[in-house]
């Protein structure tokens, strides 16, 4: 049967996003972009991939502080400042269903909790485990540095716990995550959220859900225009 035959997104509309799960924009801004496609009128034609990124590749691997205390001692920025974004960030997060709960937030090193969201990927549960790890770190509190935590994570969405116990401990899937990494550079991407519309169109930040929508819809306008 000819590609045609199910008219212009025969093929999906792919939608790459690079984040970082310690970044709260990256949250809101998955979270928007779900509802852009709830509102589009072919969702079934979405398809959305996740690509590791690394606010802070620097942090001691195992090592975990508050995360207010991180801003307010690495980024100089007064607590009265931090508290000020946090109030607008929980507001806007509020909007999209979402608890910000940031005074129990945690920096930690991801290079492990992309290494999990790679395990789910090999089994289809990428964005529920994405998600998950938003959760974890924003409403729960978690460190996810720890890798108990990150097998429990693994376990709540029926993965197996000791399949990625082992994957953490054996450094798995770290050939992957270079190559999210490297394809990062190629796009020049130094901050995140970044995402990319089949290849042709960037979002970068959290942006409101009107500017995914466009996007959906250009997108959906450039398959509509190719050749049958």
């Amino acid at each position: 049967m000819s590609a045609s035959a199910f008219g212009p997104a025969a093929e999906p509309i792919v939608v790459d996003v690079w984040s970082d799960v310690v970044c709260p924009f990256c949250y809101l801004g998955d979270s928007v972009l779900r509802q852009a496609i709830e509102q589009f009128p072919h969702a079934g034609a979405v398809r959305v991939r996740y690509h590791s990124f690394q606010l802070n590749p620097g942090f001691p691997a195992g090592e975990a502080i508050k995360a207010d205390e991180y801003l307010a001692r690495n980024h100089r920025m007064p607590i009265a400042q931090v508290e000020a974004s946090h109030a607008q960030l929980s507001s806007r997060g509020a909007e999209a269903g979402l608890d910000y709960r940031f005074a129990d937030a945690l920096m930690v090193n991801t290079l492990d909790a992309h290494r999990l969201i790679h395990f789910a990927k090999a089994a289809g549960r990428e964005h529920d485990m994405v998600m998950r790890l938003f959760k974890a770190e924003f409403t729960d509190g978690l460190n996810l540095a720890d890798h108990e935590v990150l097998a429990g994570l693994a376990a709540e969405l029926g993965l197996s716990r000791e399949g990625a116990a082992e994957a953490l401990a054996a450094g798995a899937f770290e050939a992957e995550i270079q190559t999210d990494l490297a394809q990062a550079r190629q796009y020049g991407i130094s901050g995140v959220p970044f995402f990319v519309f089949d290849g042709k169109r960037a979002v970068s930040g959290a942006q409101p859900v009107e500017t995914f929508r466009r996007a959906l819809d250009l997108s959906w306008q450039d398959r509509a225009a190719q050749p049958a």
